[in-house]
């Protein structure tokens, strides 16, 4: 802010509407009627020279004197109109820019590397035909989930927006944007959630002996508190007060008295994460009080979150050094101390040994599908959002490839070290590998610490295990929450800058605040709600849609021309990469989307069925984020003028942002792709002064 002197003039912004005598003045008669507006007073003197005060050239026609005369215009007298006034430059609020473009990689990858790859491929990957499964996988990374990720990071590179105002390549679809920040929002807050957990075994990882090694206070009557490696070998089951009966020494109905005892016994490891972390309750119905545990670790988990955000990409950029390096870290860590535990070899035969009849399944082609669509994470606006703040030029086409490479082989590295202690597990418990291996929360937080348990100096695999889960998990968390940002921070651009601090609180706490519906005794069936229903089957609407908008509506050509713009050549086979998109991918996802509702089951946690009233809201909660497409469309169709065609046909063009940044190119005119862009090479003297 500046103090200076100015004069006031009054004209109508735009233009120069002022006319002599009713027609337009000319140039020099313009001229002459305004004086140069400068940063300080002036001084004129009566023969032209500067004394004191504002003045302005005296016209040499009559005409115009007696005009000036008629109407005075503000700079016509010397010191009418002039003061002293505070001038205040507006604050720029740019938009923000990756650092170094590793920073993009980094924070792609530690987005698309997420829990489900520790406990959600390895156990697909043995389900669905062990090392016969990786046909399907890589061929489904080939046909949908690469395309795809390159799809959205020239979309967010290109328009250089958030989820949302990237649709003004087609407005009438807005509502795409606000589907995936709705999807976000939901996943953002029950990610931490699960995180949480995490922090809370960290803490108590703490200590000589880890607190799951036996029963505890919180143990049930059926907490197992024997070892019953022998008697299972043996063909015995062992009772509650550690005595090993055999089928043959008891009667039938005293046996299967005894076997459904024995089905019922938990491990200590189950037992103290779901009695002493969660303190479940028996269902929905029943939410309990909050668990002060988690409320205290979720709100260290949000802590994190702020200030790793708190200046934007800036810092999250920086942060991403360590989330997206640290995982593998500890991968390398915990396959080196697997290898050298009994039953290693058992485990990784069962996750690699390839069943080719399971090829023949189409269930397995659609797991495979389902695994990799999901893996990569589109169509929350994650890929979208981070590709925003890359350089226009930057090779996204390398760096899909490079992402969704690693991402895959990454979930296939985590399996040699998932099975390999499920392998050591199933040898100490004297079981088949297949009745110890498990997916989800139950992989993470009960199967693998109770293996945990039984090595030396478990306290410290256990906290490097969970320090990977945390990290792993903040990298996702952290583009969750910096896509909601900036869906806010692009629709209201005053909250960038010195704002963006409180903006970002304001978004934690209420992030957290809902999150502590699921941090309650009853909060993990929330929280199945909410994955199961959240970002399933919804996503994988707004990944249809959004391909349909842009290959169709928009046009495939005018997508590859923009790519090209950016990046400087048409990927290869440019007709490849055409139908790829236009044509399979669509049918892809519209397969996954089959498959999704063929299999599609009421949610469940465990032995416990959800009743109809939650699944219900479950359906509601999945809608409410889809319906928002068809709902904006209408409104924005509202909000236009001229008839139904018209309007519709005008909100399907893209807007004149739709463009690549004035120091690249310009646009001859409004069919954006359908035209050559024409280099700026040179300036002519007028446009200069324009400018």
């Amino acid at each position: 802010m500046t103090d200076q002197t100015t004069c006031k003039v009054a004209r109508e912004e735009g233009g120069d509407d002022r006319k002599l005598n009713g027609s337009p003045l000319s140039p020099d008669q313009s001229k002459a009627w305004d004086p140069p507006v400068t940063n300080h007073l002036q001084e004129s003197t009566p023969n032209g020279g500067q004394s004191g005060g504002c003045s302005s050239e005296n016209p040499a026609k009559e005409e115009q004197a007696k005009f000036e005369k008629d109407n005075p215009s503000p700079s016509a007298s010397t010191h009418r109109e002039c003061e002293a006034v505070e001038v205040r430059e507006p604050e720029v609020r740019a938009r923000q820019k990756w650092g170094r473009q590793i920073e993009f990689i980094l924070s792609s990858l530690s987005y698309a590397v997420g829990l489900g790859n520790i406990w959600r491929f390895p156990y697909l990957c043995y389900r669905n035909g062990g090392g016969a499964f990786l046909i399907p996988y890589c061929i489904m990374l080939l046909v949908c989930g690469m395309p795809l990720m390159f799809f959205e990071l020239s979309l967010g590179q290109f328009g250089r927006e958030g989820p949302i105002t990237v649709w003004k390549i087609c407005p009438l679809f807005q509502g795409i944007g606000y589907a995936m920040f709705m999807i976000s929002f939901y996943i953002g807050c029950y990610y931490n959630v699960v995180l949480s957990w995490a922090i809370y075994y960290i803490y108590a990882s703490f200590t000589h002996t880890l607190p799951w090694t036996s029963c505890g206070d919180w143990g049930s009557d059926y907490c197992k508190q024997y070892n019953s490696r022998n008697c299972t070998l043996s063909g015995g089951l062992m009772n509650l007060t550690g005595e090993c009966i055999y089928q043959n020494t008891t009667s039938p109905e005293e046996w299967t008295v005894l076997t459904e005892s024995a089905n019922k016994i938990k491990s200590p490891a189950d037992e103290f994460f779901h009695n002493h972390v969660l303190d479940i309750t028996d269902g929905i119905h029943d939410m309990g009080g909050l668990q002060g545990n988690i409320v205290l670790a979720l709100l260290v988990a949000w802590i994190i979150v702020y200030f790793v955000l708190i200046k934007g990409v800036e810092t999250f950029g920086k942060a991403v050094y360590f989330t997206a390096t640290f995982p593998y870290l500890i991968l390398i860590v915990l396959l080196v101390r697997s290898v050298t535990l009994p039953g290693y070899m058992d485990g990784i035969s069962f996750y690699l040994t390839p069943q080719w009849d399971k090829l023949m399944v189409a269930s397995v082609w659609g797991d495979a599908a389902i695994q990799i669509f999901f893996s990569l994470s589109p169509c929350w606006g994650g890929l979208i959002t981070l590709a925003s703040y890359n350089k226009f030029s930057n090779n996204c086409f390398r760096d899909a490839f490079v992402v969704s490479f690693a991402n895959c082989l990454t979930s296939f590295f985590a399996g040699f070290v998932i099975f390999g202690i499920i392998g050591f597990m199933a040898h100490e418990l004297g079981l088949p590998v297949k009745d110890v291996a498990v997916d989800g929360p139950g992989l993470a937080f009960v199967a693998y610490p109770e293996a945990v348990a039984r090595l030396p100096l478990s306290p410290v695999w256990s906290i490097l295990f969970f320090a990977m889960l945390l990290t792993l998990g903040l990298g996702t968390q952290f583009t969750i929450l910096t896509t909601i940002m900036t869906t806010i921070t692009d629709d209201f651009p005053v909250l960038r800058g010195k704002n963006f601090k409180w903006a970002l609180l304001a978004a934690c706490l209420v992030m957290y605040g809902v999150g502590l519906s699921m941090a309650m005794k009853g909060g993990m069936y929330v929280l199945q709600l909410m994955d199961y229903y959240s970002s399933t089957f919804s996503a994988l609407m707004v990944g249809m849609a959004e391909v349909m908008v842009v290959t169709w509506i928009y046009g495939v050509d005018n997508f590859l021309s923009d790519i090209k713009v950016m990046i400087g050549f048409y990927p290869y086979p440019r007709i490849v990469w055409k139908y790829l998109w236009k044509i399979i991918m669509p049918c892809v996802i519209l397969t996954i989307l089959a498959f999704t509702w063929i299999d599609l089951k009421p949610a469940k946690y465990g032995d416990y069925n959800f009743p109809p009233w939650a699944n219900a809201v479950g359906w509601i909660l999945s809608f409410s984020s889809v319906s928002l497409i068809p709902l904006v469309a209408v409104y924005k169709i509202l909000q236009e003028k001229g008839s139904f065609v018209e309007r519709v046909k005008k909100l399907s063009k893209p807007l004149p942002e739709w463009a690549p940044p004035p120091e690249v190119a310009i646009r001859p005119n409004d069919s954006f792709g359908a035209k050559p862009l024409l280099k700026v090479t040179s300036f002519d003297e007028d446009t200069i002064n324009k400018v």
